[in-house]
């Protein structure tokens, strides 16, 4: 089966993905657990690494280096979509860039973020295998329908089959990490209706009885 296309041609700049993984920092939670068995992967950085100045404008490996390969970047894509396609109100999570929060967040020298990089890259790589088993093919390369199905086995924790239970828990940080960065984004925060600090059209002042509760009038 010849390579489905997929965007691959949009990249996010390093700053704006660097601003956009802070700023998405609160929204996703860590896990604990460790995934899969394989040997401990983390990055050697120990500690905090040196904030960015958000000003200056960055080139990849000027602060830490990325981590996916572009194989790993394709099945990172196509999950994203798999995650949050494109519908009639917003574009789908590769569209605006996920893929690059993604590898930013995992790539980052931060406590906790070498855990995140150890379960994505174990989980990209058994999605490729468990879709090899079952389909002679890697991720990317199957249909929508046979997608659907390997991610439906993985898709909830609890429900998941004890084989497939590592997995699920990779699924479940990946899934967090796309959300976390698609709802971040602009696109994002106007696909859930949040408007956010906006300046009123109008303000007359408070009501004049809480003036007059208050001895204000």
């Amino acid at each position: 089966m010849s390579s489905p296309e997929f965007p691959t041609s949009f990249r996010t700049d390093r700053r704006t993905a660097i601003k956009w993984m802070m700023s998405a920092a609160a929204s996703v939670t860590l896990i604990e657990t460790p995934l899969f068995g394989a040997d401990d992967q983390r990055q050697t950085a120990k500690g905090y690494g040196t904030d960015p100045n958000l000003i200056k404008t960055y080139q990849p490996g000027d602060l830490w280096p990325l981590t996916f390969t572009a194989d790993q970047r394709t099945t990172v894509t196509v999950l994203c979509d798999t995650i949050i396609p494109a519908d009639s109100v917003s574009p789908a999570a590769s569209e605006v860039g996920v893929p690059d929060f993604i590898d930013e967040w995992i790539s980052a020298p931060y406590p906790g973020h070498d855990k995140d990089r150890r379960t994505v890259l174990e989980g990209l790589a058994w999605l490729n295998e468990e879709a090899e088993r079952r389909h002679g093919n890697r991720f990317s390369n199957l249909s929508d329908p046979q997608r659907a199905a390997l991610c439906e086995d993985i898709c909830l924790v609890a429900t998941a089959k004890p084989q497939f239970r590592s997995a699920a828990l990779f699924f479940k940080r990946f899934r967090d990490l796309t959300a976390g960065g698609f709802y971040t984004t602009p696109v994002g925060m106007k696909d859930i209706g949040y408007v956010g600090n906006l300046p009123m059209a109008t303000f007359d002042g408070p009501p004049p009885e809480v003036l007059k509760r208050l001895g204000l009038s």
